[in-house]
């Protein structure tokens, strides 16, 4: 009885809102769970010298010298640099490849749906396999790539793909923007489908070119989608690990090692996961200001 009588007490308008509390109850516990407690932890363990982590081992002395050895590592700054110089790198290509690819599947022409299946691949290959694929690509000693430059005249000999960091840097970044670009292109074509046809249709009316009617309608219509993927696909590359870790490991000389390389290496090979703690914690800060620059950018209906 009582139970029924909180069921039609829930029932009330004025009291609904606790229905909805208790609904979400069971998936905010679950984010506290796994997200704000390991969160809470890597945080507390930064400011701890921990080289191998435990839950049952007592509280070490709070002490600064993880973050006071890290901002005066020259390790860090270069993962930093590494780390921007992929996120511009990369990031402007998607858009580039994926903007364009999304104006192309979004006209209407025989053989459509296959193009737009084509197009979408990429996303749904898994990274180990897209590295496996492009490490036999650029292969320095039977891959495709140097084949291609030795046959077009562009190069006279070889290149060490793997052992050169300017070709190395250039290798990872070429296969994140392979495996990128179709989800920019996904999102993209989405925000093109929901764009009213009497837009363009106005335009042709009043003479608008094509490139015109890019510049006036498509790109601001796109604007919200664009700053949404913005901040996605800067995220993806500030996490990735598996690409360049399996290609590269970070080098070589460091010239691809990222922060999620850097904090790799530290908790699992050299075993200071306090010091690594400490670079996930800035990873994160720098992350949360990157977006939040991205998103202040964005016009006001994003």
């Amino acid at each position: 009885m009582a139970g029924g009588r909180f069921s039609l007490d829930l029932a009330r308008p004025s009291r609904q809102h606790w229905l909805g509390y208790i609904l979400l109850a069971p998936a905010v516990l679950l984010i506290a769970a796994i997200i704000v407690y390991p969160l809470i932890v890597s945080v507390d363990l930064s400011f701890q010298n921990v080289g191998i982590a435990r839950l049952d081992q007592p509280r070490r002395p709070f002490t600064t010298a993880n973050y006071e050895r890290l901002f005066t590592s020259p390790d860090f700054w270069n993962a930093c640099w590494v780390t921007l110089k992929l996120i511009v790198v990369v990031t402007s290509a998607c858009f580039i490849l994926g903007l364009g690819t999304a104006l192309l599947v979004n006209n209407r022409f025989k053989g459509r749906s296959v193009a737009r299946l084509l197009v979408a691949m990429p996303w749904a290959v898994p990274e180990v396999i897209a590295v496996v694929i492009f490490a036999w690509i650029f292969d320095s000693s039977f891959g495709l790539m140097n084949w291609v430059f030795l046959s077009l005249g562009l190069i006279d000999k070889t290149i060490n793909w793997f052992s050169d960091p300017d070709a190395a840097f250039a290798v990872v970044a070429t296969t994140m923007i392979w495996k990128g670009y179709p989800f920019v292109s996904i999102m993209s074509l989405a925000g093109l489908q929901s764009i009213p046809e009497d837009y363009y249709a106005a335009a042709r009316v009043d003479g608008a070119s094509a490139l015109q009617r890019l510049r006036y309608i498509t790109l601001p219509c796109l604007m919200p989608v664009i700053g949404v993927t913005t901040v996605l696909v800067m995220l993806w590359i500030f996490r990735d690990f598996s690409i360049i870790y399996v290609l590269t490991g970070g080098g070589p000389l460091k010239a691809t090692q990222t922060l999620s390389i850097m904090t790799y290496e530290q908790a699992f090979s050299f075993f200071r996961m306090g010091y690594a703690s400490a670079i996930g914690v800035v990873t994160l800060v720098i992350c949360v200001i990157a977006a939040k620059l991205t998103m202040r950018r964005a016009p006001d209906n994003l």
